[in-house]
Formats: structure tokens, C-alpha cells, sequence
């Protein structure tokens, strides 16, 4: 029977909670051992996906004044608040070891997540496209990407969550605003506290997950070691993860709709789709593309096509067809796989704000 190596180490510092899933993955060889790796980080901190604009997603001013780090991880989704209360589950595979198909491959990430839940009692099932559910509330989510020569996906075991802190953390318009968002996060997020009325045994749910992801994916995990060069790998990206450059990389286009002259705006807005947000800031000059940023916290792989994307519409007028055309084409030559968001909901977002300044 085929195996798959155990990475559990325990409590790491918040930095080492997200570097060592990519290390993992940009050390990965050809005689790698597909790894999943158990971890939690020993302080809080808050992350944002990798294709968010940190000073439009998170209250930095708040972070700063309770000390609480950020660091960009390098898989989609939105910004979230994390601390001891979860046990991330981590899988770093060979890319033929997966399913090729992103919805494919979060079901198989899912079922030992469902199953480990169920085995405590806790009722949970999987709603596609990534979510765990609970009667209706969300009990974990799940992320993707493509880095070095591995297939990612990540996720995590909810022991605890902190929805009070969450809710600070994000950047809001009002006050008002963040108290439905607390709300919201009362009533449609849950835990394995809330559910079963305790904290179960972390070591106790960490065998019950690896028992059920030896029966998803048909192998048996064993135990490994951490290696010298996944080490050397993780202390690289330590210092990438804390640098300004990679946590601002998004979003670098201000304000967001400003008439510069006659022929030149910075416009921007939001489009929200299936898959999740879609965030647009752009210039245009003489009604042409000139520059572009799509940030926001959807899924898509490989992670650089968001980058092709930008590349494919500079220049270009910006009318619905030209714009869906090059956009399709990215999509079909980099076989681009982006659940719940398509090349028409780039397009609408990016005519929804090059039509702005018109309005």
C-alpha cells in the first residue's frame, strides 16, 4: 500500500504556521513523499489570501494595537483571524496524485474533515464548493494552489474560534457594519465547542482525521521528519512573508475613482460572484486599459493567471467584448480553474468599474 508522509509538529509560531505548508511544497522534489501536515500556531495573527489587497481588507490600525502579525498566504480566499483555537489540516501532494478537476479535489481534501466530525457526533456535511457545513453553519473552509511542483490544499479543524476578534479585524466601513459582521458570524459560523458542548481531545481528533484519511485517499500515513531543506526553504519565505513588499503587492492603484485629466481616471469596483469577490482598480486613458489591479478573495489556478489576466486587457478598449475575448483566451491557454468565478465575471467587474466615471 502506498504511503503518504505525517507532518504533525505540533504548536509553531504564527509565521511558521503558514511558511512551513509552502516549504513544504517549494522543496518538494520527485522523491518527496506526498506530505499532510498537522499544525497550530502558537499566538494569534490574521491572514489574507493571496489575491487580496491587505489595506482594503484588514483594520492594520487595530492588528498594530493588539499585536497581531499579517502575513499573506499563497492560496485564494479572504481574510481571516487564526489562533491555537484550530489544528490546520495540510495536504502537499504530487500534482498526479490529486484530481485534476479543483471541485474534484476539494471533495476527496473534505471527506476525512466530514468524517472526522461525524465520528464526535457533529452532523456535518460538505457543501460545494470548498465549505464544511453544520445545519446550515459553517464549520471550516478550504483553500488551493499550485506551488513548486506540488498541489496544495488546506484547511483546518475547528476546535474554537475567536468571532468576536474576527470581526475586529477586518476593515469596515462603520461600526455599525461590523456589529451585523459579528452577528453574521454568530449565527451562520460554529465550532466543535459549540456543537458538542466541550473541547474534545486535540489528539484524539488528530488520530480520528489521519484513521479517515487513510480511507479517502486508500494509502497508509506514517510519521516523518521534517528535512534540512524544508527547514532552509521555510526560513527563506520567513523572511519573504514579513517583507512589505509581499504583503502589499495588491491594490497599489489609489484612490478609488479619480479624474486625473480630461482623457485619464483611476476608477475601481466590487463584484461579487458565486466564487467570491472580485475587486477592480483601474486607470484608464482616452477610454483605453492603461493600468489594472484584480485583487479579491476568489480560488484560482494556476495562481499566476490572475497576473496574465491583468497583462491580457492593458491596452485594450474597455468594452465587453474585447475585454471577453482576451479573457477567454487566457482561461482556455492556461487551463485556468477557478470555482464559482468565470472569465464573464472578471469582465463584468472590470466594465463595472471602467463604466464608473461615466455615471
Amino acid at each position: 500500500m502506498k504511503t503518504v508522509r505525517l507532518l504533525d509538529l505540533g504548536e509553531v509560531s504564527p509565521l511558521r504556521s503558514q511558511t512551513v505548508f509552502h516549504a513544504v511544497a517549494y522543496a518538494m522534489t520527485p522523491d518527496t513523499p506526498d506530505t499532510i501536515l498537522l499544525v497550530s500556531p502558537s499566538a494569534p495573527y490574521v491572514c489574507i489570501g493571496y489575491h487580496q489587497d491587505l489595506e482594503r481588507e484588514v483594520d492594520l490600525a487595530y492588528c498594530r494595537e493588539h499585536n497581531l502579525p499579517v502575513y499573506r498566504r499563497e492560496v485564494g480566499g479572504g481574510a481571516v483571524y487564526l489562533d491555537n483555537g484550530q489544528v490546520f489540516t495540510q495536504w502537499i501532494f504530487h500534482r498526479d496524485r490529486l484530481p485534476a478537476s479543483l471541485e474534484e479535489r476539494f471533495a476527496l481534501y473534505i471527506r476525512p474533515l466530514v468524517a472526522t466530525y461525524r465520528a464526535l457526533g457533529i452532523d456535518a456535511y460538505h457543501r460545494p464548493i470548498n465549505d464544511i457545513h453544520v445545519r446550515g453553519k459553517k464549520i471550516g473552509g478550504t483553500g488551493a494552489a499550485q506551488i513548486g511542483m506540488a498541489e496544495v490544499v488546506v484547511g483546518s479543524l475547528m476546535f474554537t474560534f475567536d468571532k468576536r476578534t474576527m470581526a475586529q479585524v477586518l476593515k469596515v466601513p462603520s461600526e455599525k457594519m461590523r456589529d451585523k459582521i459579528y452577528q453574521s458570524l454568530e449565527q451562520y459560523m460554529t465550532t466543535m465547542e459549540e456543537q458538542l458542548g466541550y473541547v474534545p481531545d486535540r489528539e484524539e481528533v488528530k488520530a480520528l482525521y489521519i484513521r479517515h484519511c487513510e480511507e479517502a485517499l486508500g494509502v497508509r500515513v506514517v510519521p516523518g521528519e521534517w528535512t534540512e531543506a524544508e527547514e532552509a526553504m521555510a526560513r527563506e519565505l520567513d523572511d519573504r512573508f514579513t517583507s512589505e513588499e509581499w504583503l502589499f503587492q495588491k491594490g497599489r492603484l489609489r484612490p478609488p475613482v479619480v479624474k486625473i485629466h480630461e482623457d485619464v481616471y483611476v476608477v475601481e469596483a466590487a463584484h461579487k460572484v458565486p466564487g467570491g469577490l472580485i475587486r477592480v482598480v483601474a486607470r484608464l486613458r482616452e477610454g483605453h486599459i492603461d493600468d489594472i489591479s484584480i485583487s479579491g478573495d476568489f480560488t484560482v489556478l494556476p495562481a499566476f493567471a490572475v497576473a496574465a489576466m491583468e497583462q491580457a486587457v492593458r491596452g485594450l478598449r474597455a468594452t465587453q467584448e474585447a475585454l471577453l475575448t482576451r479573457l477567454r483566451d487566457v482561461y482556455r491557454s492556461m487551463n485556468v480553474q477557478s470555482p464559482g468565478v468565470t472569465a464573464e465575471d472578471f469582465v463584468t467587474a472590470i466594465v463595472m468599474a471602467t463604466s464608473s466615471h461615466s455615471q
